[in-house]
C-alpha cells in the first residue's frame, strides 16, 4: 500500500511538469504565475487600503511627474499618443486587428485566448476599480481630467493582457532564444510606455499601475493556461478516437 501511494505521488508529480500532458507543466506554471500575481496584488491592494509609505511615493512621484509634464511638448505629445491608442476603443481595435492576424495564420485558440483575456480583462479592471474606489491624483490643472476610480489602471491592465497573449504565441514559434528574449523585451517595453503614460499625465499613481500589470499577468495565466488545456483534451479526445 505504502508503495502504491509513492508510485501514485511520483505519476502525479512526474505528470505535472511533463510538457506533453494534458494536465502537464504548462498547467503547473500557469498556476504558479496566478498564485504569485494574485498575491502581489493582493499585498499592493493591502498597502493603498490602509495607508501604507508607498502611498507616500505615490504623492510624491504624481506631483513631481506632473511639475516636469510640460517640459517637452513633445514627450508629451507622443505620450499622450500611446495612453489614446491603448484606450477602451483603441484597445479593442489592436484586439480586432491582432485577432484578424492570428485569424489569418489559423490560430483558432489563440484567438481565443485573446478573446477572453483582453475584453474579458477589461470588464474585470471596471469591477476591481468599483471594489476599491480609489480617487484619482488631483491637481489645480490637470491634462487629462478623468471622473472615473483610478486603482488599478485599465490602460495598463490592457497592455499587459494584449501584448502578453501576442508575446506568448510569438514566443511559443520564435525559433531562437535570441527572438524569444526580443519578444519578451518588446511586449514589457510597450507595457511600460504605457503605464508610464498614465503616470506621466496624471491619470494614475504608481501602485495603480504595478498593480494592474499583476492583475493582467493573473489574468493572462487564467487564460493562456485555460485555452492551452482545452486545446490538449481536444487533441487527446481526438487521438483516442482514432485508436478505438
Amino acid at each position: 500500500m505504502k508503495d502504491s501511494l509513492t508510485t501514485r505521488l511520483h505519476r502525479f508529480t512526474v505528470a505535472r511538469f511533463s510538457p506533453q500532458e494534458q494536465f502537464g507543466l504548462h498547467l503547473t506554471l500557469g498556476v504558479l504565475v496566478l498564485l504569485l500575481a494574485m498575491a502581489g496584488f493582493a499585498r499592493i491592494a493591502e498597502e493603498v487600503l490602509t495607508g501604507a509609505p508607498i502611498t507616500l511615493l505615490d504623492l510624491r512621484l504624481a506631483n513631481w511627474l506632473h511639475q516636469h509634464a510640460n517640459d517637452s511638448s513633445f514627450l508629451r505629445s507622443f505620450l499622450f499618443g500611446i495612453t489614446q491608442l491603448h484606450s477602451t476603443p483603441g484597445a479593442l481595435g489592436l484586439t480586432a486587428l491582432a485577432g484578424w492576424w492570428l485569424a489569418r495564420r489559423g490560430a483558432r485558440h489563440w484567438m481565443l485566448t485573446l478573446v477572453s483575456a483582453v475584453p474579458g480583462g477589461m470588464l474585470l479592471n471596471v469591477a476591481l476599480k468599483h471594489t476599491f474606489v480609489r480617487a484619482r491624483p488631483h491637481f489645480d490643472a490637470p491634462i487629462l481630467s478623468l471622473t472615473t476610480y483610478s486603482f488599478p489602471s485599465g490602460h495598463t491592465m490592457t497592455a499587459t493582457v494584449l501584448y502578453g497573449v501576442l508575446a506568448c504565441y510569438l514566443v511559443r514559434h520564435a525559433r531562437s532564444w535570441q527572438a524569444r528574449a526580443a519578444i519578451v523585451l518588446a511586449a514589457c517595453i510597450m507595457v511600460l510606455l504605457v503605464a508610464g503614460s498614465r503616470l506621466y499625465l496624471g491619470a494614475h499613481y504608481l501602485t495603480d499601475v504595478l498593480a494592474a500589470m499583476l492583475e493582467g499577468c493573473a489574468w493572462l495565466a487564467i487564460c493562456v493556461t485555460g485555452v492551452a488545456t482545452l486545446r490538449r483534451r481536444q487533441a487527446a479526445r481526438a487521438r483516442r478516437s482514432d485508436y478505438s
